[in-house]
């Protein structure tokens, strides 16, 4: 098996979290394989108590819930041991560039730990899969058909080839298991729209833009900012002014349609 060229080491990490808002959530779990120039290697796995609940839709993904993490130490009091076994590492990781390296310096920060990333590089596997397995519809049209496509960029050849595609998917797919992040299994891309209609829309959006999205329990859940994971309705009670917020700024209008219903439903259910 090849082994990575390093002239320093290499920590590759991952992370479980309260959630997936950078500012305000925890890390709940951290595991950490260093890996030395010379091929030798060390992995340390570590459960946090983050200080704050953990939501029960992120412990349905992650499998940890408050009574789990309730005697195991904060980051605060790891922190400083934490930073010495990575120091002068560099940081690789699944997504990491855009989620597992910000969260894991904002805990640093709020430890008061000066965790300098001055000089170290960063290898985020997932955008080297991103990339070189690129998601366009040219790159799916010759995955999946085995051709070019003629006059690409313009709107017939391009629906004509997304519609080839989606035939070659229902070919390719046939009979083919899935398992989804909580270890269910199934067999999704079937020839049934309302089966692809379910599969293909990942995060239940509740508006076109997934401010708002239903939780598990179909509730409409805020999917940004602060409130991230609330109810709209608790968070329209807890908050009124939320609400003129939102309406007054930067948000699609079917955001703010979707909004208003809530608000009405809200008034008429009162």
């Amino acid at each position: 098996m090849i082994q990575p060229n390093l002239t320093c080491p290499i920590a590759f990490f991952d992370l479980e979290t309260t959630g997936v808002n950078v500012a305000s959530d925890r890390i709940v779990e951290i595991s950490i394989l260093k890996i030395m120039p010379d091929g030798t290697k060390e992995i340390k796995t570590k459960r946090i108590n983050p200080t704050i609940p953990i939501p029960e839709q992120s412990s349905e993904i992650h499998g940890i819930y408050d009574k789990d993490i309730a005697g195991e130490p904060t980051f605060k009091g790891i922190a400083k041991s934490l930073a010495d076994f990575l120091k002068n590492c560099d940081l690789a990781g699944y997504n990491s560039n855009k989620f597992d390296i910000p969260i894991l310096v904002e805990e640093f920060m709020r430890a008061e730990i000066d965790f300098d990333l001055k000089g170290r590089r960063f290898v985020d596997v997932q955008n080297i899969f991103h990339q070189m397995e690129q998601r366009t519809l040219k790159a799916a049209y010759k995955f999946y058909c085995g051709k070019e496509i003629i006059n690409a960029h313009s709107a017939q050849a391009d629906i004509e080839a997304t519609y080839e595609v989606f035939l070659a998917q229902l070919g390719r797919y046939d009979g083919v298991e899935f398992e989804d992040k909580k270890g269910n299994k199934s067999i999704p891309v079937i020839n049934d729209i309302n089966a692809l209609h379910s599969f293909t829309n990942i995060n239940k959006n509740a508006d076109l833009a997934g401010r708002i999205i239903f939780n598990e329990q179909g509730v409409e859940v805020f999917n940004f900012g602060k409130h991230t994971g609330k109810a709209v309705e608790q968070v329209f009670r807890d908050e009124p002014s939320y609400y003129s917020w939102m309406q007054n700024g930067d948000f699609p209008l079917y955001t703010k349609k979707v909004l208003t219903d809530i608000k009405l439903r809200m008034a008429f259910n009162r």
